[in-house]
């Protein structure tokens, strides 16, 4: 059985290059301190997940869909270092260097990519891992496609979904939907919290049947009264999985060991 191991590149290179920057070096030296990082730390995963194949997926340098269809989509976020930028050159190399092919789209997000990647390779039984601290991947699980934070060492699995939000993996659009997600700026509807979310969820399964409920709760009211705002929240939160990806998965086959 094949088994795919997908790297969200920069959720990995940015958190590295930030304990780099933060010790008393150079740009200069922080980059290059961030690249043997990545190096040593890709091949720990390569260790530990024995894949069969590998991608590394970074993001588009344009705005997307999301962006055009909601201009305040991700405004707070903090910048990349231009120094980082500068060297994403040299950091995509890095995994050219442990034969890990490297995806730059020019259009479209690395979670879409990464979300039609995966979801395409589940479905002909083959086994995903996706390296990310983004918990936004894991409305993708399921047998064949799990998540590992690399940082906080852990699995965002099955328990860590239910533990964290009280609803099943395929419940978490519509989640996000009702809460936003702060991170990305999309606000979901005023005055849902995570607790009311959860209760709201189990007892009406999901976002289309609260807005189809007849029924005086106030929560209830509240979903229906921003009705637009929580159809865009779950439009922005669902992750696209039907990229035209230009490849196969035999193109990604990593190199036999020596």
């Amino acid at each position: 059985m094949s088994h795919l191991l997908i790297i969200d590149a920069l959720n990995l290179i940015r958190r590295i290059h930030a304990v780099q920057a933060s010790q008393s070096l150079t740009p200069d030296q922080a980059l290059i301190a961030t690249r043997a990082t990545l190096l040593n730390t890709t091949r720990k995963l390569l260790t530990q997940a024995a894949p069969t194949h590998a991608i590394a997926v970074f993001d588009a340098e344009v705005d997307g869909w999301r962006k055009a269809r909601f201009p305040a989509y991700k405004e707070g976020r903090t910048p990349m270092p231009p120094e980082l930028r500068a060297g994403l050159d040299s950091l995509q190399d890095a995994f050219w260097e442990l034969g890990i092919d490297a995806l730059l789209s020019e259009t479209d997000e690395a979670d879409d990519l990464i979300a039609t990647l995966a979801r395409k390779v589940a479905r002909h039984g083959q086994c995903v891992t996706i390296v990310s601290t983004d918990k936004g991947f894991c409305q993708l699980l399921c047998p064949e496609i799990r998540i590992r934070d690399y940082f906080n060492k852990r699995w965002l699995d099955l328990p860590f979904v239910q533990s964290q939000f009280g609803v099943a993996p395929g419940r978490l659009v519509d989640y996000w939907a009702l809460t936003g997600v702060g991170g990305s700026g999309i606000k979901g509807v005023p005055g849902i919290g995570p607790k009311s979310a959860t209760a709201l969820l189990q007892a009406h399964d999901s976002l289309a049947a609260l807005l189809a409920a007849e029924s005086d709760d106030k929560g209830v009211k509240k979903v229906q009264a921003h009705a637009d705002e929580a159809r865009l929240a779950f439009e922005l939160v669902r992750l696209r999985d039907d990229i035209e990806l230009g490849f196969n998965l035999k193109d990604l086959r990593l190199p036999s060991p020596d």
